[in-house]
């Protein structure tokens, strides 16, 4: 039986101390919730499904988040780790005072609909495709909590809640003027390295972080192949070359610049460590591509575009696929549809 006492302070306290079980004690407002939570905990020690919860009840979600930045999020690439951060202070700035016990789906969907009816730092909506990685940071946070940190805690509030939909991906493709614009203004550049990556990502398809990180042992002019080895779905795969990306990366490589010291094909300047980084393009790209007349254009729409093209050349989708990365043929799917467009006009000729 539960030991109830009353303290100086006026409140109850519930003990409780069962033969296979460590002593668990709570303190209450009044006799009766000290009571009934006492009856509770001891029928869940008796059918064997008692676990004990203090630890989640006294953690915040603030601190589970900082915990989680300094254990797990470390172990992933660079550019997630800078985004969890991101998302963990958007997450504490509205939840961040409730403990890990404490918050309930229903708390969880109340931030849902707040975030997808604010407006972010550049006075836009709130995408929900942000949420939606919002709430799969806070997810993780919970599993991991659950099965490795020994919370306590019951289940993930989390997976009861529904998830805003990623929906469409941007369709948005380079014109050929466009296109002529924007590299007229890249190429005035005084570091030529601006246009070469953007060039290298029309024609190639990859990504600004798999061109940022290449070295010069990964790339074979020669054979026209590039071998990625740190990509987004951490699968290595050989990009083939077209005769103008092959022509940029023998610029790029025989770069007159370039430190004895630095194997980066588009490196930057020094930081305070004195050690080299890769080229920071983004300021000088969002500079050029709005002189250029192109405010509502992407540097991944690049990828886009060039992903679109090999399409429209004619490569099959399993080829497209091993070209870009793509890890399935649904993800394919946004650049795909536009094949069925061009067979308007062969569908003319057949009929005709």
């Amino acid at each position: 039986m539960a030991t109830i006492v009353k303290t100086p302070s006026g409140s109850w306290k519930a003990v409780i101390r069962k033969t296979g079980w460590p002593t668990t004690a709570k303190t209450f407002r009044t006799k009766r919730d000290a009571q009934d939570w006492a009856r509770r905990t001891e029928d869940e020690m008796v059918r064997g499904v008692y676990i004990q919860r203090s630890a989640s009840e006294r953690m915040t979600l603030e601190a589970a988040l900082k915990r989680y930045l300094a254990d797990v999020t470390p172990t992933k690439k660079p550019s997630t780790q800078k985004s969890e951060r991101h998302k963990a202070n958007t997450l504490i700035e509205h939840l961040g005072k409730y403990s890990l016990a404490a918050l309930t789906p229903e708390l969880i969907a109340n931030f849902r609909d707040t975030r997808l009816n604010s407006l972010g730092r550049r006075g836009q909506p709130i995408s929900a495709n942000t949420v939606r990685l919002e709430l799969a940071l806070l997810g993780h946070l919970y599993t991991v909590a659950i099965q490795e940190w020994g919370l306590g805690l019951t289940y993930n509030p989390v997976q009861n809640i529904r998830k805003p939909s990623p929906g469409e991906g941007r369709d948005r493709r380079l014109s050929a003027d466009e296109e002529k614009r924007l590299f007229a203004v890249l190429r005035q550049h005084s570091n030529p390295m601006l246009a070469w990556i953007a060039r290298i990502a029309l024609e190639t398809g990859m990504r600004s972080s798999e061109i940022l990180t290449l070295t010069r042992s990964q790339v074979d002019v020669k054979r026209r192949v590039v071998r990625l080895t740190d990509t987004k779905n951490n699968e290595a795969r050989l990009v083939p070359l077209t005769q103008a990306a092959t022509e940029v990366f023998k610029q790029a490589l025989n770069n007159p610049v370039r430190p004895f010291d630095c194997d980066l094909v588009f490196f930057g300047e020094p930081g305070k460590d004195g050690k080299r980084g890769p080229y920071a393009y983004t300021k000088l790209w969002n500079q050029a591509k709005k002189q250029a007349g192109l405010d509502d254009f992407r540097f991944h729409d690049l990828r886009h575009e060039a992903v679109s093209r090999l399409v429209e050349a004619g490569l099959s989708d399993q080829e497209v696929a091993t070209i870009s990365g793509h890890k399935s043929m649904q993800m394919l799917r946004r650049y795909t549809h536009l094949r069925a467009e061009d067979l308007v006009g062969k569908l003319d000729n057949i009929t005709g």
